[in-house]
Formats: structure tokens, sequence, C-alpha cells
């Protein structure tokens, strides 16, 4: 069994600055890919930003620059420094992370979201 957890949502103002966090834990053979999404209210969940577990970063267009993910491999912890925010960013963040399992006496790669943190950006 796999959780994941995020932390560090909130109110914020135009400009201003949050950190999120997001720890995978249970059973883990090993961490791949982590990463956030999020979703506005009647948008469809989109992509934000995935790190591999060797240090490679994927951004959308619309955080390049302003957000930053990170991740600490021997924690299984996955972070989203996020600068600059506007209201568009306004939006429940998930935290996704692709982790080897053993299950059914085999090595498997399973996908495995958080339950979402709201960040909220006023103008």
């Amino acid at each position: 069994q796999v959780h994941v957890a995020e932390s560090g949502g909130g109110l914020v103002q135009t400009g201003g600055s949050l950190r999120l966090s997001c720890a995978a834990s249970g059973s883990i053979l090993s961490t791949n890919v982590m990463g956030w999404y999020r979703q506005a209210p009647g948008k469809e969940r989109e992509f934000v930003a995935t790190i591999t577990s060797g240090g490679i970063t994927n951004y959308s267009d619309s955080v390049k620059g302003r957000f930053t993910i990170s991740r600490d491999n021997a924690q299984n912890t996955v972070y989203l420094q996020m600068n600059s925010l506007k209201p568009e960013d306004t939006a429940v963040y998930y935290c996704y992370c692709n982790v080897d399992v053993y299950r059914l006496r085999q090595r498997r790669s399973d996908n495995y979201w958080g339950q979402g943190t709201q960040v909220t950006v006023s103008s």
C-alpha cells in the first residue's frame, strides 16, 4: 500500500509565494517520476511540472520561470516552490508519483495521486 500526502497550500496575494510538499510512503521499492498537476474550477486537470529520479525537470509553459520543482529521493518527497503567483494559478494542486512496488510476486510500476491541496491567489 502506498500513501501520497500533500501539504503547503493556502491563500496568498498576487505576486506572493507558496511551497508545496508531497511525501510518498509505504511499501515502495523505488520512486520514479514525481510531479504536480492542478485543476481549477470548471476545468480539466492539467500538467504543472515533473521531475525524474535523476533530477530531470519538465514544466508547463504557464509556470516556467516562476515555479521550481525539486525532490529528496531519500525521503520520497517532491516540492513545488511557486513564486510570482497569479490569480490564474488558483486551483487544487495534486501530487503525482510513479513508484515501483512488489505486487503479485513481481516488481511493478504503479501511479499514485494525492488528495490535493488548495492554492488560492487573490487579486
